[in-house]
């Protein structure tokens, strides 16, 4: 169950200023649509405003300059998503994994286990695996051997680390996420394609985040680096040799083929796929289900594709794209 606190122990965590009952009893989060007496909601896009007067909720964080619009109790912050997002912490009622081992873990030899470590059923660390304080390993996850994860990190259930990874502190591996399967290498040869074996590794820095199903791919030679900050959504793929810098955020079912660096404070919308060897700048944006060929080296937002549209004029388009070439040449002859 959630914790129940007060509004005023609330914004004080917050540092934040309150109106209202500083003792009014607060034990979950809800939107102002769905919030029952004894939660906490909040507004962060004014669309909303509409909800205020209707809201069950028993107080709502809201920007000061709306405290006049709200008679209820309230939370006063200058970015209520943001501090919504931090008291999602205080409210979190994720079951942890049992302090210590679990009698059916396999801890391989050599092994070093640091205080507060907990290694839930059916998990398996392989030899001279190192986790640091605080790190909590999942039912059934598979840790090789050789890797270090840092201080406070989470592998959940079913995760996979091939041998020799290395994790940060404060990072969360959901589960069925494989670090460190070999890259997609082969050379052709007169006789079929011979496997290059995979010989660097995968180093994630701190507070990284990885979604459920996401793969990332050990290096050929030198490793793949993922840097501190970085979220990844479920089922993404990185390819091996792939860099990708700080702050920088992947959703859902993006790709990113090998050897190419993605910048500092980039955002990767869904379904986009990356041609390997290129170079992304520090704060580029990517809208869904683009297709990068060629290197970005200037900050901004980037497109390709097109919208949907009914088959019969996507059909009709579709001719015409393919006429452009032939359109501009003549265009080019009119000219001269």
């Amino acid at each position: 169950m959630s914790p129940t606190l007060t509004l005023a122990e609330l914004a004080a965590w917050l540092d934040a200023d309150f109106e209202g009952d500083g003792n009014c009893p607060l034990s979950g989060l809800g939107t102002l649509q769905s919030a029952l007496p004894g939660q906490l909601s909040f507004i962060a896009n004014p669309v909303y405003r509409k909800y205020l007067a209707s809201t069950r909720a028993s107080a709502v964080i809201m920007r000061p300059d709306l405290a006049a619009e709200y008679p209820g109790n309230k939370l006063l912050a200058a970015n209520p998503y943001e501090a919504y997002a931090r008291l999602t912490e205080r409210f979190d009622d994720r079951p942890l994994v049992p302090a210590g081992c679990h009698p059916s873990a396999v801890i391989g030899e050599g092994c070093q286990l640091a205080e507060g470590v907990r290694i839930g059923p059916n998990a398996t660390l392989g030899r001279q695996v190192v986790l640091a304080e605080g790190v909590e390993i999942g039912a059934g996850a598979c840790i090789g051997d050789g890797c270090h994860i840092g201080a406070g990190s989470r592998i959940s259930a079913r995760a996979v680390l091939y041998h020799d990874i290395r994790i940060g502190d404060r990072c969360v591996i959901h589960s069925g996420a494989v670090i460190g399967a070999d890259g997609f290498g082969f050379a052709p040869t007169a006789d079929g394609w011979l496997k290059i074996h995979q010989l660097g590794s995968v180093v994630i820095g701190n507070d990284v985040e990885i979604g459920a199903g996401t793969t990332v791919d050990r290096g050929a030679l030198d490793d793949t680096r993922i840097a501190d900050g970085v979220k990844i959504d479920n089922q993404v793929q990185i390819a091996h040799n792939v860099c990708i810098g700080r702050n920088t955020a992947i959703a859902g079912q993006a790709g990113i083929a090998g050897s190419t660096t993605v910048g500092e404070n980039c955002t990767i919308a869904g379904g986009v796929g990356i041609v390997g060897h290129l170079t992304i700048a520090d704060r580029v944006h990517i809208t869904a289900m683009s297709l990068v060929t060629h290197s970005l080296h200037e900050p901004g937002s980037y497109s390709s594709g097109t919208p949907l549209a009914p088959t019969r004029e996507w059909r009709r388009n579709a001719v015409r794209f393919k006429q452009l070439n032939e359109l501009a040449t003549r265009l080019k002859k009119l000219d001269e």
